[in-house]
């Protein structure tokens, strides 16, 4: 498929992006000298998760062009060209590197804020990257809004300036447990748990999550393997787990790590009769195409997955967009960095101001309707301590090379499949 540029895709009015005859119109706007409001980005742009990184680089850069090119689309702000309560100013991205260093991290944001003068800043994937440079955003009062960490810890440090769009792993975590809950009322035997985690902010506060929900519901954890990513090798720590027969892993995994696991399990032709884990590498688009289809039977959390378009059109609208661009479909990671995006220029719309104090005022009265979303959420609403109250998720299996979603039942695509068949039945 032969992808488009930015130029080609924002002239494309075919694509549904710019209304009917609005050309001629975007183009005397593109002409026009017009007052920019710099939003801080900070990502891992290089290192073992640039490919994450450039994944949500297009979709935050998608969002934004959607605010600063009138569409027909039922979107936050879709409608007109920039801001309206700003005079149609544009948002202008300015991007640093995170290079998945929670240090690195914080010195980006800092210079982001001094340096740069951004209004706002938007980051930072990984949980460890996003509590160090939100800190920095914390330090100088500069609101700083988080579409995809999940850490609980994150939204519970009091902080004033840190808001959150998407669901975090206790909610996530609960899905689980429900989610087997509901299988053993069918019939499932299930009751022993095996963890398998990567050992940062993200991974080890998942993990201890997953042991609270476990006494809570009656599940007993056979084993808990922490290691550090990216890992040399997982033989140890899998021969271990294999070794105590789970009923169940959990696993919270980058994208190498989740390759590996993938690898390993196949040369030990051992899978667990399920496998259950926090998305992060096992949604990433480069996850199926290097594994292909042994990266079957994987459970995995989502907050959107494109299977959602048969009862929100929004869904395929966007991802026709997003595909027609960059020749990939959307991922639930990035999807949650689009609707994150579109969260903090409504904010700041609102707020019809600049000033850090008036859009900090505006994410805490922010009121997005559920109906102008691509995720499956009642809305967007932050709570006192910056946290959405109506983020939530889904249970989603990959079954041929496709995320489905198997959970809640009654919002279920196809039957889920438990237990995972044997490698020499696939």
């Amino acid at each position: 498929m032969r992808m488009m540029n930015r130029r080609q895709f924002l002239k494309s009015a075919g694509a549904g992006l710019l209304a009917a005859g609005s050309l001629d119109r975007l183009a005397r706007l593109a002409s026009a000298q017009q007052e920019t409001i710099p939003i801080g980005v900070v990502y891992p742009l290089t290192g073992s998760l640039a490919r994450i990184g450039a994944s949500i680089k297009n979709a935050i850069e998608l969002a934004t062009d959607i605010v600063n090119t009138p569409s027909d689309l039922d979107l936050p702000l879709a409608r007109d060209a920039g801001l309206p309560r700003l005079r149609g100013a544009r948002l202008r991205l300015v991007w640093a590197d995170s290079k998945g260093d929670p240090a690195t991290g914080r010195a980006e944001a800092e210079r982001l804020i001094e340096g740069e003068r951004v209004a706002a800043v938007i980051g930072s994937y990984q949980s460890a990257v996003t509590a160090t440079a939100s800190l920095a955003a914390e330090a100088k009062g500069i609101p700083f809004l988080n579409p995809e960490s999940s850490s609980p810890r994150l939204t519970d440090r009091n902080f004033a300036w840190f808001f959150r769009t998407g669901p975090h792993d206790i909610t996530f975590t609960k899905l689980f447990y429900d989610m087997m809950d509901d299988l053993k009322q069918r019939g499932r035997a299930i009751s022993r748990v095996a963890i398998l985690s990567e050992d940062t902010e993200f991974g080890a506060t998942a993990t201890g999550v997953e042991e609270g929900f476990a006494q809570r519901y009656g599940y007993n954890v056979v084993a808990r393997e922490l290691y550090t990513s990216p890992p040399a090798s997982l033989d140890a720590e899998l021969l271990r787990i294999r070794r105590v027969n789970p009923d169940v892993v959990f696993g919270q995994n980058y994208l190498v790590d989740a390759v590996l696991i993938i690898r390993s399990l196949k040369e030990m032709r051992w899978f667990p009769p399920a496998f259950v884990v926090h998305d992060a590498g096992w949604v990433v688009p480069d996850y199926l195409q290097t594994v292909g289809n042994d990266g079957n039977y994987i459970i995995t959390r989502v907050s959107w997955a494109l299977g959602m378009s048969g009862r929100k059109p929004l869904v395929a609208r966007v991802n026709s967009l997003y595909r027609q661009r960059y020749g990939t479909d959307m991922d639930e990671t990035n999807a949650r960095s689009f609707t994150g995006l579109l969260a903090l220029a409504t904010a700041i719309n609102q707020a019809g101001s600049t000033r850090a104090e008036a859009i900090r005022g505006a994410l805490h009265d922010l009121r997005i309707p559920g109906r102008q979303l691509i995720m499956p959420w009642a809305g967007i609403e932050f709570d006192a301590h910056g946290q959405n109250k109506h983020a939530a998720g889904l249970m989603a299996q990959i079954l041929n090379k496709e995320y489905k979603v198997v959970w809640p039942f009654d919002l279920a695509e196809t039957d889920l499949v438990w237990p995972a068949p044997a490698w020499e039945r696939r």
